[in-house]
């Protein structure tokens, strides 16, 4: 039987800030304004340009461009390098404007977030009004330079279609009269989770547009082109029911970095080493947890990799005590090569570690407890004002990123 198209009234937003890291400098430092700006992830002709300006994107420059192509396509880009901290805080002041309409806001990436006004107030007024309101408060509220788009659907899927289709500052509707128009508008690699892998796979089975798509039945969806239960989720999506509403929990802690220069001597890759298990070891201890796992990976410059992972029969919760388990790991690689890039993370975990009672306190328990008063002097003061001495001098390493793939940092930064 064929479901119908969703018909109920649309009760989701979702919010995209435009050109988000390049807009915030631009409201930051006014003379940026109207001049083409690229955030990359580091300044150097090999940089990754992680947000062009709509004025660098007007003349040809993208995402995940080098620095150097983006200045061959526009010989007066300004190329800056992130600031971390201030696009948490206007994430945080976004925040808290849409808690003031719902209490149900969940953060998709740093520039993104989903509302759902189901059962609230603000849906006595319309979304439309209230999209229109959340744009005028980003701008009284945050600056006059801010801008996004806003979607409305009846699921996160349609909600977020809706906030790419008239970029910069748009606001659409998406309901079951123009769904199909909508549909027709658009090219397969236009849909959120449709990249040229799963268009390939539409397209061996004759589906060539969205409008196609959205007609082809469940079962065909399911047992010709995904072969998988994948295919149903996509016959409901497409019609405007929600599906995609699913907290995970977080089951991982981690960092990772690549090296400026790539080296394989070991007392330049343990002070890294050392810095990647603060970082994941501080944001594990925030969240109260701690861990029965560890694993390292790493990236050689040859383009080859390793990585090994071990399950602990002890708590992993100083970060003396996670340093000296990757340590260990690292010892054993089965060939020593200059490394590129590296990650540690943190697994199976556990709730409040810190909190267990013991009759006798032991090294573990005066390891955690200093750790704990670390972590709070360095909340208090600053990140990394005080330190394992191998971190010395290593300000300028591993420094603090962000990524718009960033959603379970930014629950931490909210529950916190």
């Amino acid at each position: 039987m064929d479901l119908p198209i969703n018909r109920n009234t649309p009760t989701v937003m979702h919010i995209d800030l435009n050109s988000c890291f390049a807009t915030c400098e631009q409201q930051a430092n006014p003379l940026l304004r109207n001049r083409p700006v690229a955030v990359a992830a580091y300044t150097t002709p090999n940089g990754c340009i992680v947000s062009p300006s709509y004025e660098a994107k007007a003349k040809g420059v993208k995402v995940g461009m080098t620095v150097r192509d983006g200045r061959l396509l526009c010989p007066d880009l300004y190329v800056m390098s992130p600031d971390p901290m201030k696009y948490r805080f206007v994430n945080l002041k976004l925040r808290d404007i849409f808690q003031t309409y719902s209490p149900d806001v969940v953060p998709k990436s740093i520039d993104e977030a989903v509302i759902d006004f189901a059962n609230t107030p603000a849906m006595k007024r319309g979304l439309s009004t209230i999209g229109t309101e959340i744009k005028a408060r980003l701008r009284s509220e945050i600056g006059v330079w801010m801008r996004c788009n806003v979607g409305i659907g009846t699921n996160r899927f349609l909600a977020k279609t809706a906030a790419g289709l008239h970029k910069p500052d748009g606001l659409d509707v998406i309901t079951h009269e123009n769904l199909k128009d909508v549909y027709a508008s658009m090219k397969l690699t236009d849909i959120c989770g449709i990249a040229t892998r799963y268009e390939a796979r539409l397209n061996a089975c004759g589906i060539y547009t969205p409008l196609q798509f959205f007609h082809t039945s469940s079962e065909d969806l399911q047992k010709r082109v995904f072969k998988s239960i994948v295919g149903h989720y996509w016959y409901q999506r497409l019609r405007g029911y929600e599906i995609d509403s699913v907290d995970f929990d977080r089951k991982s802690y981690g960092q990772m970095y690549s090296l400026p220069k790539y080296t394989d001597k070991p007392d330049e890759l343990g002070p890294i080493l050392m810095k990647l298990c603060e970082k994941t070891g501080r944001r594990m201890r925030r969240a109260g947890s701690g861990a029965h796992g560890i694993h390292l990976a790493l990236v050689y410059s040859d383009y080859t990799h390793w990585h090994r992972g071990k399950t602990l029969s002890t708590t992993l919760y100083a970060t003396q005590d996670i340093y000296r388990k990757a340590q260990l790991i690292m010892s054993s690689q089965p060939e020593k090569k200059k490394v590129a890039k590296m990650s540690i993370s943190c697994f199976d975990l556990i709730e409040q570690p810190g909190e267990q009672l013991r009759l006798f306190e032991d090294d573990d328990t005066k390891n955690w407890a200093a750790s704990d008063a670390m972590d709070k002097i360095n909340d208090r003061y600053g990140e990394f004002v005080i330190t394992p001495a191998l971190m010395m001098g290593m300000s300028e390493l591993v420094v603090d990123r962000i990524s718009f793939g960033g959603v379970k940092e930014l629950e931490e930064l909210y529950t916190n």
